[in-house]
């Protein structure tokens, strides 16, 4: 029962203790690493925000990345956009990577493994 009341007091608005938000700095672009998994080659690309950048057979398109104010060599996390060009302009994926922890919200692709390095700042 008192299992019940825990629930109950955590569903409730305002009930659970908020999370603490790290100031953040937005970057000019990312680094980026694509891995090609039929033959081993990586790939290294620096794509400015607002650009796209072909790795591999991919089309990236970065829209954003943010860093710990301060920090550039900290954590990244960047806002992309994937796309296989050669299949479909559907994206094959869509959203934010975080360069310490890519498989949180992984590229799906049989061939490619991509994930942010970095974000630059000039």
């Amino acid at each position: 029962m008192r299992w019940l009341a825990i629930a109950l007091m955590l569903a409730l608005p305002g009930a659970a203790p908020s999370v603490a938000q790290e100031d953040v700095s937005v970057g000019t672009g990312a680094k980026l690493r694509g891995l090609d998994k039929m033959n081993g080659q990586t790939i290294d690309a620096t794509i400015p925000a607002g650009s796209a950048a072909m790795i591999g057979k991919l089309s990236v398109t970065m829209w954003e990345c943010r860093y710990p104010e301060g920090n550039p060599a900290g954590d990244a996390y960047a806002f992309m956009t994937i796309t296989e060009p050669s299949k479909s302009p559907d994206p094959i994926f869509s959203g934010w990577m975080i360069a310490s922890s890519p498989a949180l919200n992984a590229l799906d692709n049989f061939r490619y493994d991509i994930w942010v390095l970095n974000c630059t700042t000039s």
